[in-house]
């Protein structure tokens, strides 16, 4: 099944057409700028605008930056806060005029590693991170997801909210060198794997090219790994994610 995967970010929305049964992507992959504001008409816009450019009519997978409960966002992390009590899979589909199914952003990149990427091999509790804008997380026990844990907006002991600590845009803000970031990034591992105890961290998002960079700073037990799609994860799980609806709807 080709469906096209969909990831909203605070800064850039990426998409591009997934082979579900290999979580290949076909073609290329495209990336337009995130709206400023983005406003829920802002970013329907430029989806209807992403979806044209691609000559797309089928069903549409998205990852969002936002708690989504039952199609309707329940947070805005990064996004207009005129986001929070939309049901914004039916507002996407109305924009677009193509079957939107919509989660969490670190949550469907999630799904992407723990059934082909850096997670597919490891029994047990499976923490999943990206790092980009914000911090986004995806907790998995068995392979099965506890959706929605947002755990990048827990209070650090140092008074920071984790995002506001050791995201990658407070590295590039700050322009820490990547033995400071490295520290600080440790300092939210080591808060999670004391709260979770995870058998794998898996990290994501474009920053996780560059992991041999700071993990040196790493003093958790479990074993850090970049996921294998890198910032790609996003778009191939938004698109195994509508894929998994289609087969319940079905």
């Amino acid at each position: 099944m080709q469906i096209l995967g969909i990831d909203v970010g605070g800064t850039g929305i990426k998409a591009g057409i997934v082979e579900t049964t290999t979580g290949e992507i076909i073609g290329e992959r495209v990336r337009i700028e995130t709206p400023r504001p983005a406003t829920p008409d802002a970013v329907g816009k430029a989806l209807q605008d992403l979806v044209k450019q691609m000559n797309w009519s089928g069903p549409i997978g998205m990852g969002f930056p936002a708690a989504i409960q039952h199609g309707v966002a329940r947070t805005a992390a990064n996004i207009d806060k005129s986001f929070i009590g939309l049901q914004i899979a039916e507002f996407f589909s109305k924009q677009t005029g193509c079957a939107v199914h919509v989660a969490n952003d670190a949550d469907v990149a999630g799904m992407a590693e723990i059934r082909f990427g850096a997670g597919s091999d490891t029994q047990g509790v499976v923490l999943i991170i990206t790092i980009g804008t914000g911090l986004g997380t995806a907790l998995f026990a068995d392979g099965h997801l506890m959706p929605n844990t947002e755990l990048g907006h827990i209070l650090l002991d140092n008074g920071f909210e984790a995002e506001r600590y050791a995201s990658e845009a407070v590295r590039v803000t700050k322009k820490l060198k990547w033995k400071e970031w490295g520290k600080r990034f440790n300092h939210y591992l080591v808060t999670m794997e004391n709260l979770l105890w995870p058998d794998l961290i898996v990290l994501g998002g474009g920053v996780s090219k560059k992991l041999d960079k700071f993990s040196p700073q790493f003093t958790v037990r479990a074993p850090v790994v970049a996921a294998s799609f890198l910032n790609q994860a996003g778009i191939v799980g938004a698109a195994l994610f509508a894929e998994t609806q289609l087969r319940q709807d079905g």
